[in-house]
């Protein structure tokens, strides 16, 4: 297994971190006997990061996480998050403690705001939540204070010059390079950068025909992924959420050998992706200037899975989304099929798109199989 500092922590901490938030599940519960063994697995194979949070697994993956821990505790960095950002004191260390009480632990070696923007750090964490979080470091009941993060390269800046958090958990894959810039202010500010995501919520874990043959010896997107990640200077910890032993083996193949992507290699890998991202903005820059539809169809979010599919070759990945989506999308709105008509959009688009025939065509390639 390959190691490296964690920021400024002091913690030397295995490249490939264990991601529970994908257990193996049975009866609404993470089913034990695969899972333990599984992390197990991954312990015995130098991985000594486990990340887990409140609400994973059917709010089961600490206590799974914690049966896990049973006679690893001295060697593991534990990482949960706190989602708290309410105005009851109480409530917050309510959930400190219980996290405590499921992972079986008198410590939490690195404890995170939960999904913090910038705007939720600025009105939440730093008038109040920073407060509890220092006297429960005081308390010895986290060792450091992080955060994982879903926002721009401006506001992943803005938090690093703050000083406050010690690691940033944050997006990062092929198909998703936009906090590049953020990342590396973060290495030279000395802030650790964990990644989740590495196989793009599973977008990279299925076979590809724009990305498979790219770089010589590697055939599994999974494991193109993963080490596009790892390669990555700035990158300390890749989180895999694993949900089976063969999961497990294959990142720990990877992520023990001395091998990573050199510069050609990426060059290689960047130059494809850029050609596909290009072809990509030719047809929606997710700009935003469409909405709101008067219907709430979500036209931003059915494009970009449209892309998935035509420009990424992610098509079985992209249709199963769309399929889940039938009553809603996850970020607000209505499927494609919801459409009047009415084209106050196309009038709205810097870009010119026949938005309407567009979104007749995305509805019928993403249900054509489901």
């Amino acid at each position: 297994m390959n190691y490296a500092m964690l920021g400024s922590t002091g913690l030397k901490v295995s490249r490939l971190g264990f991601g529970a938030m994908r257990l193996p599940m049975k009866d609404d519960r993470v089913d034990r006997e695969l899972a333990i063994p599984m992390i197990h697995r991954a312990f015995e194979g130098g991985v000594n990061y486990i990340d887990t949070a409140v609400g994973y697994c059917n709010q089961d993956s600490q206590r799974a996480v914690g049966a896990a821990l049973k006679g690893w505790r001295d060697r593991i960095v534990v990482s949960t998050k706190n989602p708290y950002y309410g105005e009851e004191e109480k409530d917050w260390w309510q959930n400190l403690e219980d996290s405590l009480e499921r992972l079986q632990v008198d410590y939490i070696d690195i404890y995170n705001t939960h999904g913090v923007r910038w705007s939720r750090y600025e009105e939440h964490v730093a008038p109040r939540v920073s407060k509890w979080l220092a006297r429960a470091r005081d308390q010895g009941l986290i060792r450091h204070i992080c955060t994982s993060f879903h926002d721009s390269n401006e506001a992943l800046r803005n938090l690093i010059d703050t000083g406050f958090y010690a690691s940033i958990t944050l997006q990062y894959n092929m198909l998703d390079r936009q906090l590049e810039d953020g990342m590396a202010y973060a290495k030279e500010k000395g802030v650790g950068i964990v990644v989740m995501g590495p196989v793009g919520g599973g977008r990279l874990g299925t076979p590809n025909p724009e990305l498979e043959g790219l770089v010589p010896n590697i055939s599994r997107i999974p494991e193109l992924a993963l080490r596009f990640v790892l390669s990555n200077p700035n990158v300390t910890v890749a989180l895999s959420g694993m949900s089976t032993m063969q999961h497990v083996e294959e990142n720990l193949a990877v992520a023990s050998d001395e091998r990573a992507l050199d510069a050609g290699e990426r060059q290689i890998i960047n130059e494809q992706l850029d050609r596909l991202k290009e072809m990509a903005d030719t047809y929606c820059t997710g700009c935003n200037y469409c909405q709101p539809c008067p219907e709430e169809v979500n036209i931003p979010r059915i494009f970009k899975t449209y892309n998935d599919a035509r420009v990424y070759g992610l098509s079985d990945h992209a249709r199963r989304q769309y399929a889940r989506w039938r009553e809603r999308l996850p970020d607000g709105g209505m499927q494609a099929d919801a459409c009047v008509e009415c084209g106050e959009c196309e009038e709205a688009c810097p870009q010119n798109i026949p938005i309407r025939e567009q979104l007749k065509e995305a509805h019928e390639y993403l249900t054509a199989s489901t």
